[in-house]
């Protein structure tokens, strides 16, 4: 792909966009688990209509600027999901890079319902047979996942009460305004990875003007109307990632499938897999089409690669051991704030069982090897319409803010390629393209100092990144290496 552009551009005059601070009003205390990180809440109403009304606590995190007399202020962060906490990650490690986290204050927020903040809390056990009927077979099967969708639902509010009706991100965007108010900042700066670039995104449109820099790793695509765009989109780049490990493999003498043509030995064990023929050798447990998708999943990280080629070798084989490379979003116990979150933010509507089929069959057609992601199945996480979508999909509509910069991981199976490209497109924001893989690309532990630098420049120069920003990918396949890099972003989902 293209070469390594120049990180530098224009260059926003700091008094251009930086209002006069005021005192912040947060009641900060050392948090009980880690005493060098500061905890604390703010009241948020419970409902932003009624803002006279009951009100709710959101949890905040900080790190204070390790070089106070240089200090910019602060950043505020979320790391995604919906479900992701701000305040844990705050809390476990530095996020940013020693020279942001040198100039500024970092401030990790949960969202209405997650962690500290007041929770939202629904049936586990409901969580869990609703994600396990996602796969539908039949229309009795399908009626049977719309029963378990409001059921699940149900017990949400019967324990949650009115927080289940305002948890959508809209009702996010007003306390990150609170939250910025609170802090004394007079413009916000904010870094949001994942699902937490939707709340990025969409606080770009509502409050411009109150924005010093913005920075939105790994973005959603607001604007998908369809659960065949949204099913598409998602299983492309899992495609294309198995086409490149199956090239490898078919060419790296230290694959367990050197020359052995990886992609037909995948279909025959998808066969046999479909078809329930297929065992865990070590087991004899069967291994379904589902189980047999989250190991190839793992190609999505070049580090996986040898492991799993040997995983499929070994189930081909009957013999060996196979690696849980790819426990993916679909396949983790619900975080019980996901689904009214979603569900209040996204309508796919996929109607019955025959439409489910059509749009399974489309992906098998369009999608030959992998045939699925985990991540389609977000799209039935509302099937029957169980919580009235307050926050439905539309295009960016963002005027008068500063210019905003958003990354984009070129082989990411959770928030792709694409999205960003659009999302950047309909904000105008300055897009950076990692060629790499993985899911977001800033930070202390991120893969690339090409993403690193043009980054800190923005956030402590307001030097804005050339348009065409692109970084060149830093992994490669590693020959015994079997760990996968956590999606990051969707908490279980995408992982932010």
């Amino acid at each position: 792909m293209a070469a390594v552009l120049a990180a530098t551009g224009m260059v926003v005059a700091p008094s251009a966009v930086q209002a006069e601070p005021t005192r912040s009003t947060i009641d900060w205390q050392p948090c009980p688990e880690a005493e060098e990180v500061d905890c604390a809440t703010i009241p948020v109403p419970l409902n932003w209509e009624d803002p006279d009304g009951p009100t709710i606590e959101i949890g905040l995190a900080r790190r204070e600027a390790t070089d106070q007399e240089r200090r910019l202020g602060s950043i505020l962060m979320d790391p995604g999901g919906p479900g992701g906490s701000g305040v844990a990650s705050v809390m476990s490690r530095d996020v940013f890079t020693p020279e942001v986290t040198a100039r500024f204050d970092v401030v990790g927020f949960d969202p209405r319902g997650i962690n500290t903040s007041t929770q939202l809390r629904c049936d586990l056990d409901l969580s869990n047979r609703s994600l396990d009927a996602r796969h539908p077979s039949s229309q009795a099967e399908f009626r049977e996942l719309v029963r378990l969708n409001e059921q699940l639902h149900d017990s949400c509010r019967e324990h949650s009460g009115e927080l289940v009706d305002h948890v959508g991100n809209q009702n996010t965007v007003e306390d990150m305004e609170a939250i910025r108010v609170a802090l004394g900042e007079g413009k916000l700066n904010y870094v949001g990875y994942s699902y937490g670039s939707l709340m990025g995104q969409q606080y770009a449109e509502r409050y411009p003007d109150r924005i010093r820099a913005m920075v939105l790793d790994g973005n959603m695509d607001h604007s998908m109307r369809s659960a065949w765009d949204f099913m598409r989109t998602e299983t492309e780049p899992v495609e294309r990632n198995f086409v490149a490990f199956a090239e490898w493999c078919d060419t790296t003498e230290t694959c367990a499938l050197y020359g052995q043509d990886t992609k037909a030995v995948y279909a025959d064990l998808r066969k046999r897999a479909k078809a329930g023929d297929l065992v865990d050798p070590e087991t004899g447990e069967p291994v379904d089409f589902y189980a047999l998708s989250r190991i190839a999943f793992g190609a999505n990280t070049p580090a996986a690669w040898s492991a799993v080629a040997a995983s499929l070798a070994a189930l081909r084989d009957g013999t060996g051991t196979v690696s849980s490379l790819a426990t993916a979003a679909a396949d983790q116990a619900v975080s019980n704030p996901y689904p009214p979150i979603w569900c209040s933010d996204w309508d796919f509507d996929v109607v019955n069982y025959a439409h489910y089929a059509f749009l399974r069959a489309m992906l098998a057609k369009k999608f030959p090897n992998v045939q699925w992601s985990p991540y389609v199945d977000h799209a039935m996480t509302c099937a029957g319409d169980p919580v009235r979508t307050t926050n439905p999909q539309r295009p960016l509509d963002i005027d008068g803010a500063p210019p905003l910069v958003m990354i984009g991981n070129v082989h990411d199976p959770a928030t792709v390629y694409r999205w960003n490209v659009t999302a950047a497109r309909q904000s105008g924001a300055h897009l950076i393209t990692y060629e790499g893989w993985g899911h977001t690309a800033y930070g202390n532990d991120g893969p690339s100092e090409c993403v690193n630098d043009a980054v800190d420049a923005y956030l402590i120069e307001l030097t804005v990144p050339e348009r065409g920003l692109t970084c060149a990918a830093t992994e490669e396949p590693a020959a015994a290496d079997t760990r996968q890099r956590q999606l990051s972003g969707v908490g279980p989902y995408l992982a932010g």
